[in-house]
C-alpha cells in the first residue's frame, strides 16, 4: 500500500513534454545590450520609487536577492540548452543567458554603491548566496527548470506593471537608478517566454511547473518584504521612532501590495494566471509596449541612450 503510495506520487511528476511543435523562427530574436551606468552611492535616490523611502527600499532588496535568482537561471538555462533539439529555441536561450548575465552584473554594481547609503548589503548577500548555494542549487535539474520558469514569470508580471505604470520612475532625477529598472523591465518582457517554452519542450509536467512556482512565490513574496522589513532596523533604527517614518511605511506598503493598484498587490490574478493548464506567457501580449519602449528609452534623449554601449543578437547555430 505505501509502495502504490510512493508510485502514485511520484507519477504526478512524470515528464509530459510538448507534443506539437513550436515555429519559434517566428518569434522576434532577443538582443543582449551591454551598458555602463555607473553608479555613485551618495548619488542613489532611496526615496526614489514615488518619492517613497519604504517601497524603494523594497526594490533595493529585490536588487540584492534578484542577482542569485538571475544566477540560477544562467546555470539552469546553461544545463538545459544543451539538451534542446531546436536551433532557434537554443538561440533564444542563449540571448535569456547573456541578457541576465548583465543583468546580474550591473544590479550587483547597485548594489555595491548603495553600502554607502547604510544598505546592508553584506549581511543580505550572505544569506542570498547561501540559500541558494545549499537549497536551490541543491534541487535536482527539473525542479530548478520548473522554478526558473516560475520567477520568469514574476519578473514578466512585474515588467508589464511597470510598463505600465512609466510615470512611477519620475518622481526623481536619479537618472541612473531609472534607466536601471527601465532597460531591466524592457529585457525581462523581451524574454519572458524562453524560460517556460523550455520548461514544455523539456518536461511539461503540470504539477512540478507549479511546484516550481510555489517556490518563487514563497521567495519574491515572502522572503524579500520581510528582509525589506528589516532594512531600517539595521540602517537608521532612530528613524523608526518618528511619525514620518510611520506615514511613509504605509504608503510604501500600499504601494506595493495595495490590491488597487500595487505593484504585486494589483498583479495577483496576473500572478496566478500560471496555474492555468493552458497558460503561457504570451498570454499577456506586451508587444506594443516593447516596441514604444524599445524607441522611447534607446533613441537620441531616451532614458537608456546615455549609458547604451553596444547590442548584438547571437547566432543561430546548426542543429
Amino acid at each position: 500500500m505505501i509502495a502504490n503510495t510512493v508510485k502514485k506520487t511520484f507519477s504526478l511528476f512524470k515528464p509530459n513534454p510538448l507534443a506539437e511543435q513550436i515555429d519559434f523562427a517566428s518569434k522576434d530574436s532577443i538582443p543582449i545590450r551591454h551598458l555602463a551606468i555607473g553608479f555613485e552611492g551618495e548619488k542613489v535616490d532611496l526615496s526614489f520609487y514615488m518619492n517613497n523611502q519604504f517601497a524603494t527600499i523594497f526594490f533595493a532588496t529585490l536588487s540584492v536577492f534578484l542577482t542569485y535568482g538571475e544566477d540560477l537561471v544562467i546555470e539552469t538555462a546553461r544545463h538545459h540548452r544543451d539538451l534542446l533539439k531546436d536551433p532557434i529555441l537554443k538561440q533564444r536561450v542563449t540571448s535569456l543567458i547573456g541578457q541576465e548575465a548583465i543583468h546580474s552584473k550591473l544590479h550587483n554594481e547597485f548594489n555595491d554603491a548603495i553600502v554607502e547609503l547604510g544598505y546592508p548589503v553584506t549581511l543580505y548577500r550572505f544569506l542570498g548566496s547561501n540559500f541558494f548555494k545549499y537549497i536551490f542549487l541543491q534541487f535536482p535539474q527539473p525542479l530548478k527548470l520548473s522554478l526558473m520558469a516560475g520567477i520568469e514569470h514574476f519578473t514578466a508580471v512585474l515588467a508589464e506593471y511597470m510598463m505600465k505604470h512609466e510615470q512611477n520612475f519620475y518622481f526623481s532625477e536619479d537618472a541612473k537608478t531609472r534607466a536601471l529598472w527601465m532597460w531591466h523591465m524592457l529585457e525581462e518582457s523581451e524574454h519572458k517566454d524562453v524560460a517556460y517554452d523550455v520548461y514544455e519542450v523539456l518536461n511539461g509536467n503540470y504539477a512540478l511547473r507549479i511546484s516550481g512556482f510555489a517556490l518563487a512565490y514563497f521567495t519574491i513574496l515572502g522572503l524579500i518584504p520581510f528582509s525589506a522589513s528589516l532594512v531600517p532596523v539595521f540602517r537608521k533604527p532612530q528613524e523608526m521612532l518618528t511619525a514620518k517614518f510611520w506615514k511613509d511605511a504605509k504608503r510604501g506598503v500600499k504601494l506595493i501590495f495595495s490590491p488597487k493598484d500595487g505593484v504585486f498587490g494589483s498583479t495577483q490574478g496576473q500572478i496566478f494566471d500560471y496555474l492555468r493548464k493552458d497558460f503561457h506567457p504570451n498570454d499577456h501580449d506586451t508587444s506594443k509596449y516593447l516596441e514604444y519602449y524599445k524607441q522611447k528609452l534607446l533613441s537620441e534623449g531616451g532614458a537608456l541612450h546615455p549609458f547604451f554601449v553596444k547590442e548584438f543578437t547571437p547566432k543561430v547555430q546548426a542543429a
